[in-house]
């Protein structure tokens, strides 16, 4: 059951998720959050577990989304995958539309995550915050204004494209998790050239992936495919959340 059937199914209630958990063995479990919207559940925590936001154009129904949640199950991590509220009117509507201003997104995931820790049996110190683009953004400027286990930021959004004097990095210096960023080396919110410059914290760790664009897509000569950065990204981000263990 992919997660765009959980908009056209009915999904079972958070509180099925609380009282019995997540069965062991199944790829997904969709579940729906009340004044929320639906929470995909993939895999075991055996290294940790995500709560993994989208970017501002694609929300968790994009193949990208899919094989990032599905890489990071094959390793250990348990991902909670959730829509934000435009995104799902996206959906809904059949028409897009733009994101809201970044500071209600902040406070909306706080929402997500108030509402997931307690089922999830932890507090929200203990549970990795992450997103594609814009999602990790969110993510980490949630991070900075409030204590978090750790950051997985796939693709940040460092810059405008084009415009590489507007960083997004002024709540860095106030982020004290560690955090992991997923970077192609061709990126044109931030490629490898530009972000070795940054004077990041000591926190923070990049990634490169070989030759990769916003979605790590390589080009062909590269030798490698998308499929083979997502493996890659996934496989470090679960060896960090083990080592923060």
């Amino acid at each position: 059951m992919s997660f765009e059937h959980a908009y056209a199914a009915t999904p079972r209630s958070l509180t099925s998720l609380h009282e019995r958990g997540v069965s062991p063995g199944v790829a997904a479990q969709h579940y729906y959050v009340d004044d929320l919207g639906p929470l995909e559940v993939r895999g075991e925590p055996r290294v940790g577990r995500l709560l993994l936001t989208h970017g501002a154009g694609a929300g968790q129904t994009s193949l990208f989304m899919q094989r990032l949640r599905e890489s990071l199950a094959l390793h250990g991590v348990q991902v909670w995958a959730v829509d934000f509220a435009y995104m799902q009117q996206i959906w809904h509507a059949g028409r897009r539309r733009p994101p809201p201003r970044v500071d209600r997104l902040v406070e909306e995931l706080a929402v997500w995550r108030d509402a997931l820790t307690p089922i999830a049996g932890e507090t929200p110190s203990s549970l990795w915050l992450g997103g594609k683009s814009m999602g990790g953004r969110v993510a980490s400027l949630l991070a900075a204004r409030d204590q978090t286990a750790g950051l997985a930021l796939f693709g940040y959004p460092f810059h405008p494209p084009g415009k590489p004097e507007r960083t997004r990095l002024a709540h860095w210096p106030d982020l004290t998790c560690p955090t992991w960023v997923l970077q192609g080396t061709r990126d044109p919110f931030g490629g490898d050239c530009e972000v070795r410059e940054y004077a990041l914290p000591e926190t923070a760790h990049v990634h490169f992936l070989d030759d990769g664009d916003h979605d790590w897509q390589p080009r062909r000569r590269a030798g490698h495919d998308q499929a083979a950065l997502i493996e890659e990204a996934a496989r470090v981000v679960a060896a960090a959340m083990q080592a923060s263990e």
